[in-house]
């Protein structure tokens, strides 16, 4: 049997009905992710040398990060232009944003490989999570490198090696051996496509980007439960979700069950999970 080719205007129309449908499920477990990356927001901010007074591109910024820790960061001098390729997710970000109190963030839909926006408008762009979903990566690089300034920087965050991002590759791994599904083929987006420090330097270096540098960071997700966790999962990845569509109810029910097994390594004797996680931090010059 053939494998179909990729196709990527299908695959990022699919891509945004999902974030679409993923809406609500942030919505309510927001606080989970924020718990877990503030440091790393903290961080991305000080890679781009983001100063008072800048104007900031945050790319895929979802439910508003870190575009709102740069916001903070810029102050009322400055600017941050966050987008997303969801609506639904958008709109989340702007309620967000006027419960912070936030005024000097500018919400935009928008592919993340084809940003309408001026060349050379901003003094730093940002990215959390979201390169490895990208199908025209090296383009989009490229045109992220042509709205910076000289010598602006772009610091963004992808996951891991699968075995060091366990709250996601568990889940993951668990669904492929039940429902037999092949692994994705080699150069396709997905979770963790920018796992090697080389193909993610060499992608960077590709698009223009000098003085490139990469460093690890661990962060720890935590649940309340083994069962929050399982609640958590699907409703917020759309790649779990995707994996899941053609599962039956019987086999939804033994994969999560057979999670349930796997991830209690985590659990202390409160029963809180704490995953620890892998994220590469990436940043380079204009």
């Amino acid at each position: 049997m053939s494998i179909p080719s990729f196709d990527p205007t299908q695959y990022k129309a699919g891509q945004r009905r999902e974030w679409g449908v993923s809406a609500d499920g942030w919505k309510r477990h927001w606080g989970i992710w924020e718990q877990a990356a503030r440091h790393l927001n903290e961080h991305l901010v000080e890679l781009a040398r983001i100063r008072p007074g800048h104007r900031v591109l945050d790319v895929a910024t979802g439910l508003g990060e870190p575009a709102f820790t740069a916001a903070r960061r810029v102050g009322p001098n400055g600017s941050v232009v966050a987008t997303d390729l969801s609506p639904a997710m958008l709109s989340l970000a702007r309620e967000e944003a006027v419960r912070l109190g936030l005024r000097n963030v500018e919400f935009r839909e928008m592919d993340a490989e084809e940003p309408d926006l001026p060349a050379q408008s901003f003094d730093a762009a940002l990215c959390r999570w979201t390169l490895m979903f990208l199908p025209h990566l090296i383009t989009a690089l490229n045109r992220l490198r042509e709205l910076l300034v000289p010598d602006g920087r772009f610091a963004a965050a992808v996951w891991g090696s699968p075995e060091r991002v366990p709250f996601t590759s568990v889940p993951m791994g668990v669904i492929r051996r039940v429902l037999n599904l092949a692994p994705p083929p080699a150069g396709t987006p997905g979770t963790f496509s920018l796992a090697n420090e080389h193909v993610l330097e060499r992608s960077f270096t590709q698009a223009g980007f000098s003085e490139v540098a990469i460093e690890r960071q661990t962060l720890t997700f935590e649940y309340p439960s083994i069962e929050g966790f399982i609640e958590e999962r699907p409703a917020t990845s759309a790649s779990i979700r995707m994996m899941l569509a053609e599962a039956s109810a019987v086999q939804r029910e033994t994969i999560w069950q057979m999670v349930a097994q796997a991830i209690a390594e985590y659990q202390d004797t409160a029963g809180i999970l704490r995953i620890p996680t892998e994220t590469l931090c990436v940043v380079g010059k204009a």
